[in-house]
């Protein structure tokens, strides 16, 4: 029986701890080992990576592993098997500063080599002989598994923290949920795919990666035979992950999962900013109030320039890769079609949508003590030893409830309607402009990408709160927003297929780049060794 006042800490709270005592930071190499690079190449290097993240929108955990993939496709096009190319590589990391200087050495170039030599021969072995389409399938499954890897080998102890705390989250959850007519074993399977893309905010790439670590091992530790035993399964085992991914359970435990996550948020925060003092603060519920309250409102202030910030980006991107490129369409189409150019159309389609994304921007909320009071019970739940929390069962059907077609059928002409209803207002509001045709189809696509941009960079806001009210004018709101947003959605996903700006860096100018950065500290580093044989 606990004292008044104080936590009895559950099992899986005190394992967690116990768990994030284990982790070690990643040892500093020796000096003969360490990888130094010239800082002049790095400054230029740094500049080239920042332009080329800037024309594809990720988000900032996810852009160290798409640049591990992208060196490794150029060095591949030019030594398919990979060798030696391992310090290649951390040298052009080392490079764009993903990593400080000398941080990498011999013994990450080993583990990276060996990661890269068995990528190399499974894809020898499997890839082979199949028709163009698997062949381009498997082997961006591998490359997604070896290029995950390799980023976690290199940041072990940010791997390991972040693996502990999903898996805490697993563990507490997943009793909670109940799906009908799913066995446990499935259902959980589900549920770890619904906290990677929740609380870990994984891509396509991640989510194979650490579906496949889970169900089966690291690429690491598999040996030579190993590997040509597993070649035979892997087709069957990839399309079983990706299946498992976009199952449709999977969405509306992803919606379970992210009303649940705020307190975790605030846990993790506390765990990872006062580890050295974590037990006694868990449990004393006076000291974990006020590191509670006082987390939650670090939070909520952090959230404003979080959103600026993530405005800018998201706009840098929209100029780059999709607004620069229709103003440019604009002017010769309406002057080729029309004999003339309508310069108050190209006015308001230049800025108009940065101010739209302002304007949709300014109106957030930043979450209150209310939602502070909830987070702090909530917590509490989680990590006490009373498992009442645990085991109260949120209910799934297998199937949705019931419902009458006749009933869908007339929401579906409704919704139908709010689409026509929404472009004919923007029509006439274009037309009474004098806007041509062009004109008018450049500023709704301006006005949906930036609309579903803003509404995106919208939900950061909400990740910390934990009842999301919504307001008397909503769903009128919705009425008139919902096309917007979901044109802005199918341009976005389909439009950036063609973005012309990410080609332009990575087949034309990235690879005469790197190897201008190759000559010229190769030369720096030849111009140091005959100065050190001078003195």
């Amino acid at each position: 029986m606990a004292e008044e006042g104080k936590i009895v800490l559950s099992q899986y709270t005190s394992a967690l701890l116990s768990a994030l005592n284990g982790v070690k930071a990643k040892t500093r190499p020796d000096d003969v080992s360490a990888l130094s690079v010239s800082q002049t190449v790095s400054f230029f290097a740094l500049v080239y990576e920042k332009m080329r993240n800037a024309v594809e929108f990720r988000e900032d955990h996810l852009i160290l592993r798409a640049a591990i993939e992208r060196i490794l496709r150029r060095r591949f096009s030019l030594n398919s098997d990979g060798k030696g190319e391992a310090e290649n590589l951390l040298r052009e990391l080392l490079w764009a500063r993903y990593f400080d200087n000398s941080t990498l050495g011999g013994e990450d170039i080993i583990k990276t080599q060996s990661l890269i030599d068995k990528y190399t021969t499974l894809r020898r072995q499997l890839v082979g002989g199949r028709q163009a389409e698997m062949q381009q399938y498997l082997n961006q499954f591998l490359i997604d598994i070896l290029t995950c890897e390799i980023e976690e080998n290199l940041r072990p102890e940010s791997a390991q923290t972040h693996a502990n705390f999903t898996f805490f989250i697993y563990q507490v959850l997943r009793k909670k949920i109940k799906i009908e007519g799913l066995k446990d074993d499935q259902k959980d399977a589900y549920f770890l795919v619904a906290v990677e893309k929740i609380y870990g905010k994984s891509d396509r790439s991640y989510l194979r990666y650490h579906l496949f670590t889970t169900f089966y091992k690291t690429l690491a530790s598999y040996s030579t035979s190993e590997i040509s035993k597993l070649t035979g399964e892997l087709p069957s085992i990839f399309k079983k992950i990706d299946d498992m991914v976009a199952n449709p359970f999977v969405d509306n435990l992803t919606k379970f999962t992210r009303k649940q996550l705020p307190p975790f948020l605030i846990l993790f925060d506390l765990m990872k900013n006062k580890f050295q003092n974590i037990g006694n603060i868990l449990t004393d519920k006076e000291k974990l109030w006020s590191e509670v309250e006082q987390t939650c409102r670090d939070k909520y202030q952090q959230l404003g320039n979080r959103v600026r910030n993530l405005a800018i980006r998201s706009f840098i991107y929209i100029l780059l890769t999709k607004m620069v490129f229709a103003l440019i369409l604009e002017f010769p189409l309406s002057l080729y079609v029309y004999g003339e150019v309508n310069k108050t159309s190209i006015i308001i389609n230049s800025i108009f949508p940065p101010i739209l994304m302002a304007i949709i921007l300014a109106f957030f909320r930043v979450p209150g003590e209310e939602n502070t009071k909830k987070i702090y019970q909530r917590l509490i739940d989680i990590i006490d030893a009373n498992r009442s929390f645990e085991t109260q069962v949120a209910f799934m059907p297998k199937k949705g409830r019931y419902r009458r077609p006749m009933l869908i059928f007339g929401f579906t002409v409704f919704y139908s309607l709010t689409f026509f209803v929404t472009l004919s207002l923007i029509y006439e509001g274009l037309i009474y402009l004098q806007f041509n045709l062009v004109s008018q189809a450049i500023f709704i696509f301006f006005v949906s990408v930036v609309t579903f941009f803003s509404y995106r960079i919208r939900q950061v806001t909400k990740e910390l709160r934990l009842e999301d009210k919504q307001g008397v004018l909503t769903p009128l709101v919705d009425f008139f927003f919902m096309p917007i947003l979901s044109l802005g959605k199918f341009f976005s996903s389909e439009i950036a297929k063609l973005n012309f700006f990410i080609f332009i860096f990575d087949f034309i100018i990235e690879a005469p780049f790197k190897l201008l950065f190759e000559v010229v500290e190769e030369w720096i580093s030849f111009v140091r060794k005959r100065k050190e044989e001078i003195i």
